[in-house]
């Protein structure tokens, strides 16, 4: 029996196999579309995006909450009696979902709490690193491991445009959105996380094809990158000319293993159809 269990939320977009793989647990965050409350993973993305068409408006989310995460935790020591729970989660700077978290366990002995102060690949990073350390160091004690994965914390990078800069504005979360206004018909922003918060670092100019790659090489620059692993992002819509594209430059900096994510309900109910992103762990 498995002595740790790793947590995460689903705004993690982790891939299935990965999740089935590290038997990783996901608790789903919310999405609120036409007075309905969706689990983050049951509402296909697509609906999303139709949604918007129909009404020219965006759903809302919600993070999961503390009566959720009670239920969560207490299920994991219902399977696994003996574990420790290493719960590794969404950015608190951008949702209250680790906040009920912390309030949850409090119910709970050996639950070691995270911010990953990241979202989607870039919080899936970090949780993927711990899920390989448990496997090369199985009787790896909880702290030691907790230790392992807050130095890793900050050493996660993601960047990423929007496909749509109507979602973005509406959604409400990029911190510095004022300086965009005005000028949203003509520029590609790049959304990084600082500190936990979504940020505007810079403004590309032209079509998706050429402002992803001006991005994905300001950001090689940027960040001396693990080339062991690199996650590539895209939301539904993204030409398959641009990923091909950004998997040549993956392939041509040396990375040795490029997954691609696809952006889940989350982030896509604030990016847009036709995003791409970026997410590594620096050296």
């Amino acid at each position: 029996m498995r002595s740790i269990i790793l947590s995460t939320e689903s705004g993690a977009d982790l891939p299935e196999d990965m999740i089935e793989k590290h038997e990783i647990q996901v608790v789903p965050m919310h999405i609120i579309m036409d007075g309905n409350d969706y689990l983050d993973g049951t509402l296909p993305v697509g609906d999303i995006y139709k949604y918007h068409e129909r009404t020219k408006n965006i759903p809302s989310t919600t993070a999961t909450n503390v009566h959720e995460y009670e239920e969560f935790f207490a299920s994991i020591r219902n399977r696994f009696p003996d574990c420790a729970i290493v719960h590794i989660g969404y950015t608190s700077k951008a949702s209250s979902s680790f906040q009920n978290a912390v309030i949850a366990a409090e119910e709970f002995e050996d639950i070691y709490l995270i911010d990953a102060l990241n979202v989607t690949a870039g919080l899936g990073a970090v949780v993927l690193y711990a899920a390989d350390v448990l496997e090369k160091d199985p009787d790896i004690k909880a702290a030691r491991l907790v230790e392992k994965i807050e130095v890793v914390v900050p050493k996660s990078r993601l960047a990423f445009i929007p496909g749509s800069l109507e979602f973005l504005k509406a959604g409400g979360r990029v911190s510095n959105m004022g300086s965009l206004i005005g000028t949203l018909l003509k520029i590609k922003p790049r959304i990084d996380l600082k500190d936990g918060k979504l940020m505007s670092t810079k403004k590309y100019r032209g079509k998706m094809n050429g402002a992803s790659e001006k991005l994905f090489n300001d950001y090689l620059q940027e960040f001396d990158i693990d080339r062991e692993q690199l996650y590539l992002i895209y939301s539904i819509g993204l030409d398959e000319t641009v990923k091909n594209r950004m998997q040549e430059i993956a392939e041509e900096n040396g990375f040795q293993d490029v997954r691609w994510i696809q952006a889940g309900g989350m982030i896509s109910t604030h990016s847009g159809p036709g995003g791409f992103g970026v997410a590594g762990l620096e050296k």
